[in-house]
């Protein structure tokens, strides 16, 4: 007598919600369980596109407010920079001459003397 290999289910497990699933599961996979996954997939990237586009206007409206900061003239104050004229300048000076200052530090904040 040979034992066979298919399992019997009890007749308490056919009736639920899950062994009905698992047998349909058998008949059309991809339909259970393909189709339900791609659209997941799909909703998903309609969702967390205008999340990746908050980030970007954010950052672009950073950059505007500098634009604009520029646009008012904010830089026109600035003095002409010649790499010579700096050389000199520099070169120029003591540097062996010179006196440490300790900077003032607010009310409260520690000095870092032990």
């Amino acid at each position: 007598m040979s034992f066979t290999s298919k399992k019997y289910p009890s007749k308490a497990n056919t009736n639920t919600f899950a062994a009905k699933y698992r047998a349909l599961m058998k008949k059309h996979p991809f339909l259970l369980f393909g189709l339900p996954f791609m659209s997941v997939v799909v909703a998903g990237s309609f969702v967390l596109t205008p999340a990746a586009a908050i980030r970007y206007e954010k950052y672009d409206r950073k950059v505007r407010q500098v634009s604009r900061e520029e646009e008012l003239g904010l830089g026109q104050k600035r003095r002409k920079v010649d790499i010579r004229e700096e050389y000199y300048r520099l070169a120029a000076k003591d540097l062996d001459n010179w006196e440490q200052k300790r900077v003032e530090r607010l009310k409260g904040e520690s000095d870092g003397l032990l």
